[in-house]
């Protein structure tokens, strides 16, 4: 089984996402795939007169600031996000299923009660916000999907005990449902090539990554979000993922590009 997690970022082609999707699963690939929507959602809220607010934790990780109306102006972004990707799937044969962490339970998240937040080079506190940290997978919902034959579409959307909808990282999602799986790999595609030595420099890719480097890369070479696709790929690892593999989602076949080498691998 391999879950692909499709970034949300400016620059990923769906349309080549897709069509590459249609041709693992007419081979015979089990697939679950995980979207974004960040890029759609900072244009959405832009256009609603509300554009998002990122904040960087005392950690050093970037994230979006998901205070109630923020949190609105992301669902709708991510469900139509959803719709589009099953649309397309589904013109390509691929019988896809939408759904979102929400949905039968499948994400149980736990709200983040503060952020804590460096800002201007000070330290502060942001309440009100709707943000998750994933404590548990339900994967009855997606084995019954898969032995219908049917590939899921999972947004990244949690419950909350108390029944609140909660934004939670989407490549950590990909990781916990590729874990609760049992999935062999786990492709993380986003808008660059893989982690790189120099961000800078796109040819600076780093082909393969030990999984007992992945922690001082996550500490000496990562920056921004890739922090937390290498903390993604490492709780896969520890999961019992065989491979994970960064790769850029803004080129024509990028799933046969990234299972053919062109990407970051990273194994045990």
């Amino acid at each position: 089984m391999l879950v692909i997690k499709i970034g949300g970022a400016d620059g990923v082609d769906t349309n080549d996402i897709t069509a590459d999707t249609a041709a693992q699963a007419q081979a015979g690939t089990q697939l679950v795939i995980v979207h974004g929507g960040s890029g759609l959602a900072t244009e959405l809220g832009k256009q609603l007169g509300y554009p998002p607010r990122f904040v960087t934790s005392v950690s050093g990780h970037t994230s979006r600031y998901t205070d109630r109306r923020t949190l609105d102006i992301f669902l709708m972004a991510t469900a139509l996000l959803n719709r589009q990707l099953v649309a397309q799937l589904q013109t390509l044969g691929v019988n896809a299923a939408g759904l979102s962490g929400l949905d039968g339970q499948l994400l149980l998240a736990e709200r983040k009660d503060t952020l804590r937040i460096l800002e201007n080079g000070k330290r502060k506190i942001l309440r009100d916000d709707y943000t998750g940290r994933i404590q548990q997978v339900n994967p009855t919902p997606l084995r019954a999907l898969l032995d219908s034959g049917l590939t899921p579409v999972i947004a990244p959307v949690a419950i909350s005990a108390a029944g609140e909808p909660l934004n939670v990282d989407g490549d950590r999602a990909a990781a916990q449902i590729a874990v609760a799986l049992g999935a062999d790999r786990l492709l993380i595609l986003s808008n660059v090539p893989g982690l790189l030595r120099d961000v800078a420099d796109e040819s600076s890719r780093i082909p393969r990554l030990p999984e007992a480097q992945l922690e001082n890369a996550i500490k000496t070479i990562a920056q921004g979000r890739m922090k937390r696709k290498l903390i993604s790929a490492l709780e896969a690892l520890q999961g019992g993922v065989s491979q994970v593999i960064l790769a850029d989602g803004r080129v024509a076949q990028p799933i046969q590009r990234a299972l053919h080498g062109q990407g970051t691998l990273i194994n045990g």
